[in-house]
């Protein structure tokens, strides 16, 4: 499997997306912004067909659009912690604006370009990478994993109690606007793994079964990088031996791992209970 080069590819960029999912997801379980990243995912979708239909490569209105309306989301919020109105709406309006630029780009582009480039942003094309896309893609998610890290320590203490952080003279809202720019950034990244359809379970999953495995913040975050990671080589390798579509293999290894974490927690309470 690993002598093909596609699959060397796809191996390179989704491990590095997969390990800034895993990174970035812990954190949006643990501020309870996931539903942010659902927002996202969709701006994604949105901001790939906007520059498709504009003649331009869909990565640029992937990571532009995407990071400005994250940021922007941000600035409708308190300490750059958007509430549900906010993304609910954010959700809505980006929504229609997908099917507004995918009805122009399949109407005005589809003869000129590549016709399946929509269905490529919403499932993802991990095994359509290229050396140089792969190499990029790999980059840009080791930086956002790099600066995650930078920032990992004042980003808990403002996510716990971000009251107590801020009177601790913690940049809260700074902090929250530069999390939701990582939040954006890797949503776009990762778009090109499992399709924006499917983002919101590779940041999710993983996280919240990290969540459950253990309450101690560093080990969990680690956790949920490796569960991440791990996702993506075991649905990568079920893709290629089974022949099924690699975004519902990493998909459904992610959310079985987390029903996994369920009820392994599950039996653990169940044996804590001491007969009478």
């Amino acid at each position: 499997m690993l002598a093909q080069p596609f699959m060397q590819h796809a191996f390179l960029g989704g491990t590095a997306v997969a390990l800034a999912a895993g990174l970035v997801g812990y954190f949006l379980v643990l501020r309870a912004q996931v539903f942010t990243a659902d927002a996202l995912s969709h701006v994604a979708f949105t901001g790939a067909l906007a520059a498709l239909a504009a003649g331009l490569d869909a990565r640029l209105g992937l990571f532009a659009i995407t990071v400005l309306v994250a940021l922007g989301m941000g600035t409708l919020g308190r300490q750059a912690r958007p509430d549900d109105v906010v993304i609910g709406g954010v959700f809505a309006w980006v929504l229609g604006l997908g099917v507004f630029f995918l009805r122009l780009y399949t109407s005005t582009r589809s003869g000129t370009g590549n016709g399946s480039a929509g269905v490529s942003v919403l499932f993802g094309s991990i095994l359509g990478l290229s050396a140089s896309r792969a190499l990029t893609t790999a980059l840009i998610a080791l930086l956002v994993c790099a600066v995650l890290v930078v920032i990992a320590r004042p980003l808990l203490f403002a996510s716990v109690d971000e009251n107590v952080a801020a009177a601790r003279g913690v940049p809260v809202r700074l902090l929250g606007f530069g999390f939701l720019a990582l939040v954006g950034t890797t949503a776009a990244e990762a778009t090109q793994v499992v399709g924006a359809l499917l983002i919101l379970g590779l940041l999710a999953a993983p996280a919240g079964a990290a969540s459950r495995l253990t309450t101690r913040p560093l080990p969990a975050l680690g956790l949920s990088a490796a569960i991440a990671v791990a996702s993506v080589w075991l649905g990568l390798t079920a893709s290629y031996l089974v022949a099924v579509p690699p975004s519902f293999a990493i998909l459904a290894v992610a959310t079985l791992c987390y029903l996994g974490t369920v009820a392994v927690q599950r039996l653990r309470r169940g044996s804590a209970v001491q007969p009478v």
